[in-house]
């Protein structure tokens, strides 16, 4: 009535400013990997506009059930991705849909009709015969007798890469019992863990006491990039 028009919400604008503040809040509230988990579908969300619409931006009020059953299709076919994987991309881009339903930008959740599951998968474990060949193996290349041992330290301590990439020596001291204990706080869960050092664990750490990375990071082993 006025002749004024109104300011569109556009998509990849308000998927750029979440991900602009979550770098910002890197090493506080994230870590680097959870933002990766959204720089993808954001690209994925930037090619799809491009292949489906033939556009850079959309404006936020033309996301529907129809646009999320395109994308779910173009991540699948184009992407090639399997169905947890595209799943899982659907659902950090579900979060910029929230924050505009929150932000009164659109008002119906265009993933009210969206029905998949994620897929269980069975995961094969290793046995202690396969441990103890991995063990044994004699790798021409240095490197590789590195990545293994470094693989073997997370199955003996049940501790994920990041955290064996952050563990240092320091961090390995005397517990109540007069063993050696590993004293950290675990980075995906935010809470302390005290762990038992094995026998083949203990060898590990001895094995690589005098390595240059190890004596200069303060690092039990010299941990390569994943």
């Amino acid at each position: 009535m006025l002749g004024k028009v109104e300011k569109s919400n556009m998509l990849m604008e308000v998927f750029l400013d979440h991900n602009k503040k979550m770098a910002a809040l890197v090493g506080g509230e994230f870590a680097n990997g959870t933002l990766d988990r959204y720089k993808t579908p954001f690209r994925h969300t930037e090619e799809f506009l491009t292949a489906h619409y033939n556009i850079v931006d959309i404006d936020i009020r033309r996301i529907d059930y129809a646009f999320i059953s395109a994308y779910d299709f173009y991540l699948r076919s184009a992407c090639k991705c399997a169905n947890n994987t595209a799943l899982k991309y659907l659902n950090n881009f579900g979060k910029i849909i929230r924050i505009c339903l929150s932000n009164g930008w659109i008002t119906v959740n265009p993933f009210a009709n969206y029905k998949r599951k994620i897929k269980t998968i069975d995961r094969v474990c290793l046995t202690k015969n396969e441990l103890q060949r991995m063990a044994h193996k004699d790798f021409d290349i240095n490197r590789l007798n590195q990545v293994r041992d470094v693989f073997l330290f997370c199955c003996f301590t049940e501790l994920a890469y990041i955290d064996i990439k952050k563990l240092k020596t320091s961090q390995i001291a005397m517990g109540l019992d007069g063993e050696q204990w590993i004293f950290i706080k675990r980075q995906k869960t935010d809470t302390k863990s005290s762990i038992p050092l094995l026998p083949n664990t203990i060898k590990l750490i001895a094995k690589y006491s005098n390595h240059p990375l190890c004596v200069y990071k303060d690092m039990p082993l010299p941990v390569p990039s994943n």
